[in-house]
């Protein structure tokens, strides 16, 4: 059985380290050549220059990328050679596209499964992130042996699509939970409290303390916003929920607000940088 993964960014380079460290990475492809040299280089892996040869060597094709638009270019070389082969999407995007693109694969000969991560880079480090899939129940045991490489928890959503949404749950109250830990940190320093004790509070004490808070307050109180998951992704998937939400006919005014707050703090410059950035909106728009 041979294994091939496209994409290598932040997320896809530290789960395919994993999969490599288990012998269970056989390929590599990203678009930027370089990369794929140095991951072959330092995990002993192949890389191609082409992504359908990369399929066509392939018995498993993991991919992990950036958006829609990336998944639709990716996989429109990926369709025509995925006879026989199961394809594993990682990557945040729509449920309506995810699915759209596994019917094609489907009517190729192919099997795909989106299955989205919960967890930042330093969760994949740790090997504790999440994933959620969706897809034929009957692949679900061979994708779960493939990914508990770097995962601590692997759960069956449903059909093609679910693990999406799922996914998309998860984002929506976290794109709402970090603006309002923001929005609270803020106000916490703007009445005169010591920023060690909020961060204390917010991290700590607080009946809503979370792993998110614990991790997030300091780096608030720091002005720390090296990446763990960029504002941009983390607009990006809000901006799904927005569309998804249409599709389904539901009101999300939350992360509708947070969505708004998130596209400010990359107009302001935040875009590439960690999304507990959105602070800055506060900073920026409160009174000296």
């Amino acid at each position: 059985m041979k294994i091939g993964l496209i994409g290598l960014g932040v997320m896809g380079w530290r789960i395919g380290a994993n999969l490599a460290k288990d012998s269970k990475l056989d390929f590599v492809y990203d678009r930027t050549l370089s990369k794929a040299e140095d991951f072959s280089k330092k995990y002993g892996t192949k890389y191609f220059t082409s992504i359908k040869d990369l399929v066509k060597n392939s018995d498993y094709v993991l991919t992990m990328l950036s958006d829609d638009n990336a998944v639709s270019s990716v996989y429109g070389d990926i369709i025509p050679e995925s006879s026989g082969k199961i394809l594993v999407d990682m990557s945040t995007i729509s449920p309506s596209l995810s699915i759209e693109i596994s019917k094609k694969i489907k009517e190729n000969g192919g099997i795909m499964c989106d299955s989205p991560v919960i967890g930042t880079s330093i969760f994949v480090e740790q090997k504790r992130i999440t994933f959620l899939v969706g897809g034929p129940k009957d692949k679900f045991t061979d994708v779960k042996n493939i990914l508990q490489s770097t995962a601590s928890n692997i759960f069956y959503m449903g059909s093609n699509g679910m693990g999406l949404y799922a996914k998309l749950v998860n984002n929506l109250l976290l794109g709402a939970y970090a603006s309002a830990l923001a929005e609270a940190f803020n106000f916490g320093i703007k009445s005169g409290l010591d920023p060690n004790d909020v961060v204390k509070l917010l991290s700590e004490l607080s009946s809503s303390k979370s792993p998110t808070s614990e991790i997030k307050s300091p780096k608030m109180l720091n002005g720390d916003y090296s990446t763990q998951f960029a504002t941009k992704h983390m607009r990006k998937d809000l901006e799904i929920v927005q569309k998804e939400s249409q599709n389904l006919k539901v009101i999300t005014p939350l992360s509708s607000l947070a969505l708004q707050l998130f596209r400010m703090a990359e107009a302001m410059g935040y875009s590439e940088a960690d999304y507990i950035s959105v602070v800055e909106v506060f900073k920026r728009f409160s009174p000296k």
